[in-house]
């Protein structure tokens, strides 16, 4: 099947990268955080926040960069369209008062002293110079042009883009415009009363389409952009005084009554505020400044405030069930450009990315860790404790376990680098000729041909693996680095020794079992006591089950024992009590009697737990070791894997 390329031109905004990020790198980012307790969703959203490297900017930059542009919108001026109006008004009046001065008759006396007596209020001015007649005609003029202007503002402040559409401000221009919102009006109103309104806002866009170049597909499409007019001028109105808002007020009053529209503007302004509660209505904009606009501008100004508002909302997440999905991206590349909505497109892909390798799951609106997805923890951790072995030159790799001196199976296996063991040749040969074909030349060995003999051991090992969980654990900065070294022997284990057998337990105040899972459970436990002999005991319980296995205990701590059962309780005391440390050694040697092995790491080095690890390496001749919690894991793996060995 032929295969089609279609080629376009670059304009800058492809992703020549795609959407796809690198999963590894993100479950080597999301580890710790996942591993010191913090709930899944929370370690992806900490992670969303500060970005993906070489990827994407985080949230936070978003946010920042938003937080700069609705910084720069608080020079706005809010009584602006206010003082404009005020300002060509005294012009106006400055123009015909000196036209009046130069006419000695009583008519132009009078007429000084009305002008004198007007009203200080902007609409009210208005008012009674609508009864004038200016004497002068560049006055009257400029007057006349101020109307119009102030009735195209006024009406855009109330209609928005509708007004846009109407070429003209003529008589049929405002009739029309009043039947359009009066149909509006009771599409909204038949909606109210449970009525589908989509067939009669079919036929209404049949009619008025022309007025919305944007062609709406939806009434709530049409109705978002003039209620957000709206919500702009009841946001400028509740940032203005008492006086000024009054004034404002009047003034659109006045226009639009003029216009005859007052009533359906009015009735359109509610309908709106009932459709879409969300929208900030009547917020007052925090701005202050010398940047006086017109007042269409000033409203396009809060307008777009409003968006960067939501913007920023949105990406902040705070409310349940939030997602990157919320973010509008138009509204974000009107905001920060399409840098920014690649480097969301990228975020997104993050959670998509762990729900499709199967390392997370979405349950009742949570983002939570899969089994699976605790795995791969293991496998990540596992790796990196063979690079850095590999780094140290160790000797170690990551390499299926060929069998030692065990008996063969009959079966084979394809060679990998690193691995030791017998060659099948006769496996590997043919599996050279069949990569040849039949060309009777000389049989040419590649590496891809290579098989081993798959061996079965003839010794079993199960370990019991004892961490410690105790709140000082995490407060010192141990519980991340034991818990990895978990992830990571019981990943070794199950993928090169899967006859060999793991428990996992860990102990505070009490011992349990522990499933994979459990080691990348939320939550940190903030209990007192250290309670090495329930361990001990349980971890005897379970290796019994093995009598034919080479056993072992492995303990990782960061203190001396300070917990013990008390007819089954937990008794804790700080400094530990003799008792305590009596049943921890009882319970130790009894483990070392029945055959088992004790290792135990140190992850500290207090007087105390020195001298307790003394006694407990005596007793029971087992092995104990103070390392670096960065290292344990590395040794724990080493170790193993040279027991296993041996």
């Amino acid at each position: 099947m032929a295969s089609i390329a279609r080629y376009v031109r670059w304009d800058g905004t492809q992703d020549p990268f795609g959407p796809d990020v690198d999963v590894g790198g993100l479950l080597d980012e999301l580890a710790d955080d996942v591993l010191m307790g913090e709930r899944l969703d929370e370690a992806v959203r900490r992670l969303l926040r500060r970005g993906i490297r070489g990827r994407a900017r985080g949230l936070d930059e978003l946010r920042r960069r938003l937080r700069e542009r609705l910084g720069s919108s608080d020079g706005l001026n809010l009584e602006g369209p206010l003082e404009r109006i005020r300002e060509r008004l005294d012009g106006i009046l400055e123009r015909e008062r000196a036209a009046l001065a130069l006419d000695p008759s009583q008519d132009a006396r009078a007429r000084e002293l009305f002008l004198g007596a007007l009203r200080p209020d902007v609409a009210g001015r208005i008012r009674e110079l609508r009864a004038y007649g200016f004497t002068d005609p560049g006055a009257r003029r400029a007057f006349e042009e101020l109307m119009a202007e102030l009735a195209r503002e006024v009406l855009g402040s109330a209609v928005g883009r509708i007004a846009e559409g109407l070429r003209a401000m003529g008589p049929e221009a405002l009739a029309r415009l009043k039947d359009v919102l009066a149909e509006l009006n009771d599409l909204l109103e038949r909606r109210a009363r449970g009525e589908d309104p989509r067939e009669a806002f079919e036929r209404f866009m049949e009619r008025h389409g022309d007025l919305f170049p944007d062609r709406p597909s939806t009434l709530d499409q049409l109705l978002e952009g003039l209620a957000r007019r709206a919500v702009a001028m009841s946001r400028l109105l509740a940032s203005l005084d008492e006086e000024r808002r009054a004034e404002l007020r009047a003034l659109a009053e006045s226009v639009l009554q003029d216009l005859d529209l007052a009533f359906e503007v009015a009735r359109l302004t509610a309908n709106l505020a009932s459709n879409f509660p969300e929208l900030p209505w009547g917020t007052a904009v925090p701005a202050a400044g010398e940047r006086a606009l017109p007042l269409e501008a000033t409203l396009s100004a809060i307008e777009e405030r409003a968006e960067l508002e939501e913007l920023d909302r949105a990406l902040e997440g705070a409310h349940p069930g939030a997602t990157l999905a919320d973010v509008d991206e138009e509204a974000l590349r009107r905001a920060l450009g399409e840098v920014a909505v690649t480097d969301l497109r990228r975020l997104r892909e993050v959670e998509r990315a762990l729900e499709r390798i199967g390392f997370a799951e979405r349950r009742a609106g949570r983002l939570e860790l899969t089994p699976r997805g605790a795995r791969m923890l293991g496998e990540r951790a596992l790796a990196r404790v063979f690079e850095r072995l590999r780094g140290r030159s160790e000797g170690a790799h990551d390499a299926r376990d060929p069998g030692g001196s065990g008996e063969a199976t009959g079966a084979t296996r394809p060679w990998a680098f690193g691995d030791e063991g017998r060659i099948a040749a006769q496996r590997t040969v043919f599996n050279a000729v069949m990569r040849g074909g039949p060309t009777g030349g000389p049989v040419r060995i590649a590496a891809e041909d290579l098989e081993l003999v798959e061996v079965e051991r003839r010794v079993e090992t199960a370990t019991a693996l004892l961490l410690d969980l105790s709140f000082s654990m995490p407060l010192r900065g141990h519980l991340v680095h034991a818990k990895r070294m978990a992830l990571a022997l019981h990943t070794l284990i199950e993928s090169r020794y899967p006859h060999d057998t793991l428990h996992l337990i860990g102990f505070s105040d009490y011992a349990r079992r522990l499933r994979l899972e459990d080691l990348a459970a939320p939550g940190i436990e903030r209990t007192y006591g250290t309670n090495m002999q329930h361990a001990f005991l349980l971890a005897g319980r379970l290796l019994a089950e093995h009598p034919r296995a080479e056993r072992q205990v492995i303990m990782v701590t960061d203190g001396e024992p300070t917990a013990h059962l008390e007819d089954g309780e937990a008794y804790f005391a700080w400094p530990p009590e003799p008792e305590t440390i009596r049943r921890t050694l009882v319970e130790a040697v009894r483990l070392a009697r029945s055959g088992v092995v004790l290792n135990v790491f140190m992850l500290e080095d207090s007087e105390g737990l020195t001298r307790f690890m003394d006694r407990l390496a005596r007793l029971t001749r087992g092995r104990v070791f103070l390392l670096d919690d960065d290292r344990v894991g590395d040794f724990v793996l080493r170790d193993y894997v040279a027991r296993r060995s041996r």
